[in-house]
């Protein structure tokens, strides 16, 4: 990889302290913060078309990652099938994700309320009033939101075509 191309990909990766640091600035610009997470292990048309819809809220896209231990939690001793170094450089090849931050816990509660995003954004399966961080965030004057999935995309599905190939 071309140095300067992995230079921009890994800035974009930030431990927590760091990237509330980036979120405080943008913030102070007027610029607003969506932020979303999730496990992205086989990045997907419904991946990508979710993402993209989640960063038109606002200015800049802030993802919370799954910690490996994390996803093996949630999804079972045989996920996630890419480490999160390598889902992270996939996500930050996006040019309209701005910042990613790894987390080991099983919810983003603590990014949420370390961030306090002006937009939280989930896929549409959750009801508003369950979504994790939600009420932290529209007490801070944020406002919560949900996206429709792609239908048909999913990584779980496309690990079982595999697997039956």
């Amino acid at each position: 990889m071309r140095a300067d191309i992995e230079k921009t990909l890994l800035t974009k990766i930030q431990p927590l302290p760091l990237l509330k640091t980036m979120v405080n600035s943008w913030q102070k610009e007027g610029k607003k913060v969506v932020f979303t997470n999730g496990v992205f292990d086989l990045l997907h048309i419904g991946h990508i078309t979710y993402l993209a819809k989640a960063a038109e809220l606002g200015h800049k896209l802030i993802i919370g990652l799954n910690a490996d231990s994390s996803v093996k939690r949630i999804k079972g001793e045989s996920r996630p099938v890419n480490d999160q170094n390598s889902r992270a450089i996939l996500l930050a090849a996006l040019f309209f994700v701005d910042g990613i931050v790894v987390f080991e816990e099983d919810t983003p509660l603590n990014l949420i309320t370390s961030l306090l995003p002006d937009i939280l954004v989930k896929g549409a399966d959750y009801a508003i009033e369950n979504i994790v961080g939600g009420k932290e965030v529209i007490a801070n004057g944020g406002e919560v939101k949900t996206i429709n999935f792609v239908e048909g995309y999913s990584s779980t599905s496309i690990i079982n075509k595999i697997k039956e190939r």
